[in-house]
């Protein structure tokens, strides 16, 4: 039996977004996670992975923890021998990836997005730049999630063997089944997503500001990455806002819906808008890649300029001007859109395709 390590920055994430994938792994594989957290190990261990804890900052750019992190994948891979790795993540993906290089180990990378590392200038940008290089010359496949991100690595020479595109971690449409739309007069406008400013939370409060009225809900599902607790208390306490928390499970949460608002600044393939799609949701989006892929303008949602309070806010105005009927029918057009593009299954047979090459 071969055996297959997979290392990332959070178990939640591998879980809710790729566990098909680890499913279909461990029918013929033994599979090792290198992973940070605890939060769901529980069911990957009751699955059959084995898991290993590797501390990792993920927002920290300390050079010295940087390399105590190397260090520490190349004594996991020489410890475990793994016949192949698979990444996600940026850390995971250069620090990882070198490991492998140095190891002459088979490695599988994912792009899960580039948040604003390609936006600095001067050393930053140079010094990202050669490690990505670095981390990923030697890889057998490198998967990207939408074109932008591809063209951006082209671009700047970063590359590994070969590259393959994907609709981001695709979604499980059985997991996130369609659910009628709510019938009640309130429009209930959902943001979804850590609560910092890359994730579009300033723009979204402008928003709740300027469009605050009896029929109209602003709720935020999702947890604080950044400093905004008190503000969202306060705004709460005025009645503009109000917190639905942090939750694993976030398909109930999208079904009370009327709409999902993604105002992120940069995505691989935002889940949350796939996830709301295949709910039956339509949804205000970002104008960027990671999000344009997935909604149809008019159609299955509205886009905006991300950073542009106004512009949300003109998306969201024309919204409200659907009848509840139009919104519906929306909701169910965002739902075909997954079923015909976004099934996680097609994500899952590629990366199998490309495991089953290696090993």
């Amino acid at each position: 039996m071969s055996t297959i390590l997979i290392v990332t920055n959070s178990s939640g994430g591998l879980y809710d977004f790729r566990n098909e994938l680890l499913v279909r792994l461990l029918e013929n594989h033994k599979v090792i996670i290198s992973l940070p957290d605890t939060t769901k190990v529980k069911e990957l261990t009751e699955e059959g992975c084995e898991i290993i804890t590797t501390p990792i900052n993920r927002r920290g750019v300390n050079p010295k923890e940087d390399f105590k992190l190397l260090l520490e994948y190349r004594r996991l891979l020489k410890r475990m021998k793994p016949d192949l790795v698979i990444t996600y993540t940026i850390k995971p993906n250069i620090y990882a990836g070198f490991a492998c290089r140095l190891l002459r180990m088979p490695y599988v990378v994912t792009i899960t997005g580039l948040g604003g590392a390609f936006d600095r200038k001067g050393f930053f940008l140079k010094m990202i730049i050669t490690m990505y290089r670095i981390g990923l010359k030697k890889a057998e496949c490198v998967f990207f999630q939408n074109t932008e991100n591809m063209d951006i690595f082209k671009g700047y020479r970063i590359q590994g063997k070969k590259e393959r595109l994907v609709n981001g971690s695709g979604v499980n449409l059985a997991r996130h089944c369609f659910e009628e739309y709510p019938k009640g007069e309130k429009t209930i406008f959902l943001f979804v997503g850590r609560v910092m400013k890359e994730r579009g939370i300033l723009e979204y409060l402008e928003a709740s500001v300027r469009l605050h009225r009896e029929d109209v809900e602003f709720a935020i599902l999702g947890y604080c990455d950044e400093n905004y607790q008190d503000l969202l208390n306060e705004y709460e306490e005025k009645g503009i806002i109000s917190q639905w928390g942090f939750h694993t499970e976030v398909h109930p949460f999208l079904a009370k819906a009327s709409a999902i608002v993604v105002a992120s600044f940069h995505e691989g393939m935002s889940n949350a808008l796939i996830e709301a799609a295949a709910t039956g949701r339509p949804v205000i989006a970002s104008r960027i890649s990671g999000c344009q892929e997935a909604f149809g303008e008019g159609e299955t949602g509205f886009g905006f300029t991300p950073g542009n309070a106004d512009d949300l806010i003109r998306a969201m105005e024309s919204f409200l001007e659907l009848s509840k009927e139009e919104q519906a029918a929306m909701g169910k057009a965002a739902r075909k859109k997954m079923e015909q593009e976004f099934d996680r299954n097609i994500v899952i047979d590629a990366y199998m395709e490309e495991v089953n090459k290696i090993i």
